[in-house]
């Protein structure tokens, strides 16, 4: 059968944006939130579409993390005192939504099942988030 389901995951990680100019240049850090709809049909055994503890796990990659564009000069330095997760780019809303996307979308793509994030928010406050779609690709 054919099912949306729908998934919110909240956690917290610092970042900044390397090529902006403007206070988010700095190190800072959010309770960022992310809502996920997915569409695609279910396991027939199980009757699944998606663990949802697994969309959980997709997201809590990032908590408690710091989250730089791996080309920042920051990152070997935070690194000699804790990890860091590099993106390819500056860390906004708007890759972090692409990247939790693709990662949630591969997990699944062994499997021969067609799960697709058909949204994703990330919000970085309570009043704005990055939105994709899946007509975004």
């Amino acid at each position: 059968m054919q099912i949306r389901l729908y998934k919110e995951v909240s956690f917290d990680a610092s970042h900044r944006l390397l090529h902006y100019r403007g206070k988010c240049h700095n190190l800072h850090g959010h309770r960022w939130k992310v809502e996920i709809w997915i569409i695609g049909k279910t396991d027939d055994q199980t009757n699944i579409l998606v663990d949802y503890n697994e969309i959980k796990q997709a997201v809590y990659r990032y908590d408690h993390q710091i989250i730089l564009n791996q080309d920042d000069p920051m990152v070997p330095r935070i690194e000699e005192f804790h990890p860091v997760i590099t993106t390819p780019g500056d860390p906004t809303s708007e890759l972090l939504a692409e990247l939790i996307r693709d990662s949630i979308e591969s997990a699944y793509a062994p499997s021969g099942r067609n799960i697709l994030v058909e949204t994703i928010r990330v919000w970085e406050s309570p009043s704005c988030y990055a939105e994709l779609t899946h007509e975004d690709r």
